[in-house]
């Protein structure tokens, strides 16, 4: 450790500010050389578990290394020499927005213009301790100290506020930067898992908290923890200078990037940003507030810094560290017909419980076990909610919730809006687009038939493929008759021969986009003509070239669901057999490895239906076939293998492949590469209570790519948090004792079910920086997380061994010593027992209950009645979990890996027994 910050010296001492060089200036040279060497000494401390470097210049926090890992630090230490000097900021920076009387707000910052600050005795735990007041500038009707504590073993940041004018001041704006290295530019994969972290807030005021976590998923992590009167009220991005076009006071000299997500605020005090920059977005997580100092009164506020060991070890972490601690039931989204649960186990009692807007949330308490206080929630308002508890402490914590409609409404929703709203039919479109389900314009009502980026209107990639993949994979669990023959209808006109390749030596291969950019050919289409000079406006060659692997998943999607369709559900397809729709799917794989291969050498979103069709391709006894899947998958699987991290992008990072990869690792035995790209998930796709956040799978640049708003920005519940929820499913299964794999992977199935309002029409992500707060009016590439939300909705049946009997997706009672589960979920038709690691999956037939007796194992399903188009049940049993027992039905011929199941005019029971 030592001979490490032996190492660093250099650079700490290189990354002295200007206004520190001009402060020593004249100094003798020996003199200067033992002023600074005293000056460095007195920089570096041991904390409990971390090491602390503050700049000797400045005093801010230059690294803050858990002393577990001396080679890793969450600040950005490796940038030290290029972060040095203005506009930077740092951990121990502020940022204020003041005004006195009625007058104007005024900004200051300590990052804007770096001047000597002055040091203050420094006794007993403080470690360093500053007036900083000269370096927020001139004016400046305040006394700004800053201390470093060493509170009881871990590192805190402390300010204190006072007010030396002689009029009031009201602070509308108080903010702490939030600065860790989450800057991948310049990394490789490997470099960017090692050093790199992410930082996601909580942001619920006084129990509010910022986590951050590494890349790899491995600890410790870190958590910032507020001290009285620090409540995390708003989480607010810092402008870069760019952004600002160096005008704004409170700014970042670094460059927002695809490779840098920019950093953060925590910010105290928020109103005067609402009154100003916020007033055309939508409501803010929490009410704006101010607070007045009158002359010669103090403000004190303060964060603490600990560890948790590991991701899975930061809730009983916050719980030693005696800060509120909150478990919603199966998340923070709740349909109106799901029974929902909030688990609070807190130092203080709940003194009161408020819920806003009025009447959007029914909360009662309920008996709980020792420790935890349990309180029944139901959505009755659709849309965001927020619950607040006040403890009997005086503190409060608010709890971010989003009410939908039931599950079934709102596929039905989706499916409707999808294949009638969206649904374009034009004469004579000169791209070959009719007919097709085109991204669709919330704000402007409207179809989106030319944009610049030319694939949104085109029918591929993501942002333009997104629509109709929704469409579609709507009716993998909830098919509609007349939904699907104008989907057949889109797929056997539009999509093969047009969009793919129908014959000759590429057949299958799948074009880039339909619609394209030729003014010649064209003159009246695209207006303005300086938005269509960037690289996005592809030509027609561009747009028809085949090797882009990404968009190969969709089109075979496509071709899987209508013949899972037409094999389980007979005379719902009219177009095709199911033998036409499994070969045209098993081509478009042939054709991806064929003409895309630089791409397919990366995981691709959705590629977890390759995983599907090779299975269906086993099961319809296509040897042949099949094979030569696995032959084409295997080598991509073996490639994965040999790298560290075994996912990559044709981004920098991405959050997009891991889940395929994870399929194919898991398929072909390939254990660890599966664990480590498990773990390096739960590294961005953190469970914290706020329906936001919660399983939220980072994204923060693809409303450039996909959205009507383009800025890089951090996404609510863009189509990764689905995606990502679905290989944590399957570990979860693997090992039901994990309930934090269960936890984040449930935030993030639910999360992509609010991009869908009320009408049905979606919606690519939710903007998350305050200035907007609203879901962004594209449907852009939202199909991509529906097609996750579709594949893995399910209902789960735990035994929690610290909360009890639960249920995530649907209602469950006990009555005798059996429990009794009936599923609200999306699909209805997916159920996992986690008590005896039964995973049982219909893929015809609806489960309307499910009981189990843990005293003999016995599970009964209840399934709908049959209907017209559903004379049977489909049932494949598995049971994922080592060790569990092997189950069958009671009735029901075998066949094709499953079991058929009659179904009457009632519904029907059916036993389950183990062998």
């Amino acid at each position: 450790m030592r001979q490490s910050l032996i190492r660093l010296l250099p650079v700490m001492l290189a990354t002295l500010s200007i206004a520190a060089s001009a402060h020593d200036a004249g100094v003798p040279a020996a003199r200067k050389a033992t002023n600074d060497s005293q000056k460095a000494a007195r920089s570096r401390f041991r904390i409990g578990t971390f090491q602390l470097i503050l700049d000797p210049a400045s005093q801010t926090a230059r690294g803050l290394s858990p002393a577990a890992t001396p080679h890793f630090d969450f600040l950005p230490i490796d940038r030290a020499r290029e972060r040095a000097g203005n506009g930077y900021n740092h951990l121990g920076d502020i940022h204020l927005r003041l005004r006195r009387a009625s007058g104007a707000w005024q900004d200051y910052s300590s990052s804007r213009e770096r001047r000597p600050v002055r040091a203050l005795p420094a006794r007993g735990p403080v470690l360093a301790a500053a007036d900083i007041s000269a370096s927020l500038g001139a004016g400046l009707p305040l006394r700004i100290v800053r201390e470093w504590v060493n509170d009881k073993g871990a590192p805190a940041l402390r300010f204190t506020l006072t007010n030396t004018s002689n009029a009031p001041v009201e602070v509308g704006g108080l903010g702490l930067p939030m600065v860790f290295d989450n800057i991948i530019t310049d990394r490789t994969l490997e470099q960017a898992h090692a050093k790199a972290s992410f930082a996601d807030p909580y942001i619920g005021r006084d129990a509010g908290y910022v986590q951050v976590t590494r890349l790899n998923g491995a600890g410790p992590a870190l958590l910032v923890l507020p001290e009285r009167g620090t409540p995390l009220e708003a989480y607010v991005p810092i402008p870069t200078l760019r952004e600002t076009k160096g005008r704004a006071v409170i700014s970042e000299a670094s460059p927002r990037a695809q490779t840098s997500e920019g950093f953060y605020d925590w910010t105290i005090a928020s109103a005067a940003y609402a009154q100003t920059d916020w007033v055309k977005a939508g409501a803010p997580w929490n009410e704006a507030t101010s607070f007045t100092l009158s002359p010669g009164q103090s403000r004190k506020i303060g964060l603490r810094l600990v560890t948790a060991p590991s991701i899975r070890a930061i809730e009983p972490t916050l719980t030693a560290q005696g800060r509120p601690v909150v478990v919603g039931v199966p998340g923070y989204v709740v349909p109106t017909d799901l029974d929902a649960t909030l688990f609070v186990r807190a130092p203080s009692a709940i003194a009161g419980i408020a819920s806003y807007p009025a009447g959007a949330l029914d909360v009662t308490r309920a008996p709980g076990k020792p420790g935890w206080t349990r309180l029944s929630v139901r959505g009755r308002r659709w849309g965001r909610a927020r619950l607040t508890l006040t403890y009997a402490d005086g503190q409060v914590q608010t709890v971010q919730y989003f009410v939908t409609k039931p599950l079934e409404q709102t596929m039905a929703d989706l499916g409707r809006f999808s294949t009638t709203k969206q649904w374009f039919e034009g004469k004579g479109d000169p791209f070959g687009r009719s007919p097709a389900i085109l991204t669709y314009d919330r704000e402007a009502d409207r179809i989106v038939t030319a944009d610049p980026r030319v694939w949104i209107s085109g029918m591929s990639d993501e942002g333009g493929a997104g629509s109709w993949v929704a469409a579609v994979m709507k009716q993998l669990d909830n098919p509609n008759a007349a939904e699907i023959a104008r989907i057949e209808e889109l797929v056997d006109k539009t999509v093969v021969g047009r969009l793919q390749v129908a014959d000759g030596a590429h057949a299958g291969g799948v074009k880039k986009s339909l619609f394209y950019y030729d003014p010649a050919a064209f003159p009246n289409l695209y207006q303005p003509a300086k938005d269509w000079q960037s690289w996005t406006s592809w030509k027609k060659d561009q747009a028809d070239d085949l090797g882009r692997a990404y968009n190969y998943p969709h089109v075979a999607a496509g071709h899987w669901v209508l013949y899972r369709i037409a094999r389980n559900h007979p005379g719902m397809t009219k177009v095709h057999g199911w033998d036409w729709y499994l070969d045209h799917a098993y081509q478009t794989i042939v054709a991806m490895m064929r003409d895309a291969p630089h791409y397919a050498q990366f995981g691709l979103m959705e590629g977890d239906v390759f995983v599907d069709i090779l299975t269906d391709l086993k099961r319809e006894g296509w040897t042949g076939k099949a094979a030569e899947i696995e032959r084409l998958m295997k080598r991509r699987a073996d490639h994965w293998r040999t790298l560290q991290y075994p996912f990559g992008s044709e981004m920098a990072w991405d959050s997009t492949g891991q889940a395929e990869v994870y399929a194919w690792m898991r398929y072909f035995g390939y254990g660890p590469q599966a664990d480590v790209t498990r773990e390096v998930i739960l590294g961005y796709d953190p469970s914290i209570p706020h329906w936001g956040y919660n399983g939220n799978a980072r994204r923060y640049w693809d409303f450039l790519y996909g959205g009507k708003y383009p800025r890089l920005e951090r996404q609510i519940h863009h189509y990764g948090s689905t995606l990502n929820a679905i290989p944590l499913f399957d570990s979860f299964r693997r090992n039901p004792a994990d309930m934090h794999l269960l936890r984040v992977a449930y935030g993030g199935l639910m999360g992509g079910i609010t991009n869908i309002d009320q009408n049905g029409a979606s919606s690519a992500a939710f903007h998350s920086w305050p200035d907007r707060m609203e879901w962004d009016p594209y449907s852009g590439d939202y199909g991509m997380g529906f097609f996750g939300h579709a594949y893995a909705a399910a209902t789960y049946v735990v035994n929690d061994p610290t909360l009890g009997w639960l249920s995530y997706g649907g209602n469950l009672s006990q009555s005798g010593g059996r429990v009794h589960v009936e599923p609200h979920d999306g699909a209805r038709a997916r159920v996992f027992v986690a008590p005896i690691g039964l995973w049982l999956t219909l893929e015809a037939g609806k489960i309307k209950a499910v009981d189990y007796d843990p005293a003999t194992g016995a599970v009964r399903l209840t399934l709908d009645p049959a209907n017209g188009n559903t004379p049977a049940a489909r049932l494949f049993v598995e049971t994922p979990t080592p060790g569990g027992r092997a189950y069958r039905p009671e009735r029901g011929s075998f066949e094709r890996g499953g079991y058929t199941v009659p179904l009457s005019g009632a519904t029907s029971e059916l036993v389950l027994s183990a062998r």
